[in-house]
């Protein structure tokens, strides 16, 4: 009877929410946070007023929108809610990871189907809230088990992602309505659940609710929320509980934190960085910069994710094939998430190569830029699995992609930054004299076919103030011509351009865009891979008529940027890799990112069977 009841009750609410979206409100002006970070901030996570890519991430930002947004399965979504209890144990977590990447991508592309989509879904969910501030797919009986606190926690973020565009209180009272539930439901006293026992995987499925719950507190200052965010890191302590600060503190090592389940440990990560910018604790800054070190020096793809079975495993175990369920979608995005919030506490460059790195490969390697499809596990050597259903990965890597435009510019010590040197039309607000001035950034380029870029500047009058690019770590050559006088840069260096800008100054940027011979490792001794600038390359079948099992190549070998790609084929970049075959056949192999590869349904491969000759 009671299940009848839910059943009934979400249709009905379903129906009329829907009826009464066909016109979306206008929003509001964007909101932000009332709590400053007690650790300086160095590098701003935030959009300017305007950043329009164009070019390569600009296409598949576009595709993401276009192909993957637009066409997710609306009621899919939103079924566990309207019909609880859901279909499976985590099908709550959908909706909240959508409206994040949604919300994110509305911020750039004011797109007018993606608000009324949004507005709908976001009011349909709130529309399930029950009264004591509920918002999972389970039934009464089985409330704070298994995955539903995970779910919490993505509504949380949806919730706030979507209020920060909408304006609309009611979405911040819905998520300051699941704060205090899980307040009350969770603590050390009596009465209280343990938050541990709430969670798979040894409790961090649970706990990582630590993450929004940090920003609920930002967003609204009521310090039980940070109160409930420290009994979070003692609760990690618990009988039974995954030890994270203490267990990186003692081992130094990721695979050693409980079960090594990278997606859970990571986002819990996200969040224990967080509540050290509110409050500089500094264990917590610690153990996140040991995680980092540790992920980015010995369990990290050369694509630039990690996982295998979803899991960090022993040094140097780098199985690239469909069989290790390597690179777990969710687990990438929350990787160069985790990756922003230490670059945005100390500016260094390292946190962003790793964030260059995934975004290139792996993140845009794990959607189809064809179909908007997903692939759950994307491997290295294999044919990539595409696939339109829901699942946790076909929700988060869109989320992955919509944090592009944060990126690519942004501002490094109050000065306006550029990252990358892809096309891009940016307008923001800077500091000049102690007043605020409208900046216009044009980036003009063909990266990353092409190692340059021109970049003009608008400025309403002529006024004094630096413009800081980023040298790529794998960059060479690098020179920024401003008015004759010629700033040269190493790899991994910021330059500052300090000058006297009026409207139509122009900054010439070149670089060469060196290609690497990467070895195999512990995993693939006897292989290579070829990696030109940030992006890693990979052999096609369909685009390679005949493949040997063994090659030669010359050690820095000179690609050759021709070769026909099909016609339905998304991206331009084709390359030839001169080879000797059997006998000393000369030959060359057909390259293309490996973002690219798998598209029409190829066996792909990064590791290429080879021996490297000395010149």
């Amino acid at each position: 009877m009671k299940l009848s009841i839910y059943r009934a009750l979400g249709a009905v609410l379903f129906c009329a929410i829907l009826m009464g979206q066909a016109k979306a409100q206008e929003y509001s002006n964007t909101v932000k946070p009332v709590v400053n970070d007690v650790v300086p901030t160095v590098w701003d996570i935030q959009l300017p007023a305007q950043n329009t890519l164009t070019g390569y991430l600009g296409d598949r930002y576009t595709e993401n929108l276009k192909n993957r947004l637009l066409h997710i399965d609306e009621a899919g979504l939103l079924d566990g809610f309207t019909h609880r209890p859901g279909k499976h144990r985590w099908i709550g977590e959908h909706v909240g990871k959508y409206l994040e990447a949604a919300a994110n991508t509305w911020k750039i592309t004011k797109d007018p189907a993606l608000k009324i989509q949004m507005d709908r879904i976001a009011n349909t969910l709130v529309g399930t809230q029950l009264p004591d501030g509920y918002l999972g797919t389970y039934l009464p009986e089985n409330y704070w088990t298994s995955w539903d606190v995970w779910s919490h926690k993505y509504n949380l973020i949806g919730l706030m992602a979507y209020y920060s565009v909408s304006g609309d209180r009611k979405f911040y009272s819905a998520a300051v309505k699941i704060g205090d539930l899980l307040c009350r439901t969770f603590g050390d006293n009596p009465g209280q659940k343990d938050i541990i026992k709430a969670g798979s995987h040894v409790g961090m499925a649970a706990t990582s609710v630590i993450d929004p719950m940090v920003d609920l507190y930002r967003w609204t200052g009521d310090k039980k929320y940070l109160d409930f965010c420290r009994y979070i890191i003692s609760a990690y302590d618990h009988q039974g509980g995954p030890a994270i600060i203490n267990s990186l503190l003692r081992h130094q090592q990721v695979n050693k934190v409980a079960n090594g389940k990278a997606y859970e440990m990571l986002s819990n990560l996200v969040g224990v960085i967080k509540l050290y910018r509110v409050t500089g604790q500094p264990e917590l800054f610690q153990a996140s910069k040991i995680a980092f070190d540790d992920i980015a020096s010995k369990r990290l793809f050369v694509s630039g994710t990690t996982s295998d079975h979803e899991r960090f495993k022993d040094d140097f175990e780098l199985q690239a094939d469909t069989a290790a369920h390597m690179g777990e979608g969710c687990v990438t995005t929350t990787w160069i998430q985790f990756s922003m919030q230490l670059l945005g506490i100390t500016g260094e460059m390292k946190y962003f190569n790793e964030i260059e790195k995934s975004v290139y490969n792996h993140l845009l390697a794990a959607e189809n830029p064809a179909t908007g499809c997903v692939s759950y596990y994307t491997p290295l050597i294999g044919i990539k699995p595409y696939r339109c259903h829901i699942t946790c990965c076909l929700s988060s890597v869109p989320r992955g992609i919509a944090l592009i435009p944060y990126l690519n510019y942004g501002q490094l010590e109050k000065i306006p930054t550029v990252f990358f040197y892809e096309p891009a039309a940016i307008k923001d607000r800077i500091l000049v004299n102690n007043q605020t001035m409208p900046l216009g950034l044009n980036i003009q380029s063909k990266f990353p076919q092409e190692g340059k870029a021109v970049i003009a500047v608008d400025v309403p009058k002529a006024a004094t103030f630096a413009i800081q690019l980023r040298v790529p770590a794998w960059a060479t050559a690098f020179k920024a011509t401003v008015h004759g006088k010629v700033y040269s840069g190493k790899p991994d260096q910021l330059i500052k351009i300090a000058n006297h800008w009026k409207a139509g100054d122009q900054i010439a940027v070149t670089f060469d865009i060196p290609v690497q011979v990467l070895p195999g490792g512990k995993s693939y001794p006897n292989e290579i891979a070829i990696k030109r600038g940030p992006q890693v390359l990979a052999l096609d079948a369909t685009l390679n008529k005949a493949l040997d099992d063994k090659y030669t190549i010359n050690t820095g070998p000179a690609l050759i940027s021709q070769g026909k790609l099909p016609a339905d084929w998304l991206g331009k970049q084709v390359y030839q890799l001169p080879v000797l075959r059997k006998g000393g056949v000369k030959s060359a192999l057909t390259l293309v990112p490996y973002a690219d590869a798998s598209q029409t349904g190829g066996h792909s491969s990064v590791w290429i069977p080879a021996a490297v000759l000395s010149k």
